[in-house]
């Protein structure tokens, strides 16, 4: 198994310690967000309601905008959801 080794010189580096820590972290996260705007445009589920009543067709259109949204920033950052 290979080695990943992050040096950072100073104590003013710790945020970009954290981040570079927490990328898995952050990729859970958008994983979640993208999983509920789908839920929402497959099985019509409304989560703006929290009661789990039929998504409205703007809910819909918002939560399948969103959700393509996401994807397109992901991949110009070279990076994949899925």
């Amino acid at each position: 198994m290979g080695k990943v080794i992050f040096e950072f010189d100073s104590t003013e580096e710790q945020d970009d310690i954290k981040s570079a820590l927490d990328g898995y972290k952050w990729k859970l996260a958008m994983y979640d967000l993208d999983q509920e705007f789908r839920s929402t445009t497959k099985y019509g589920t409304s989560h703006i309601k929290h009661d789990g009543s039929q998504a409205c067709e703007v809910e819909d259109a918002v939560a399948e905008k969103y959700r393509n949204m996401i994807r397109e920033i992901l991949s110009g950052y070279g990076l994949i959801l899925d």
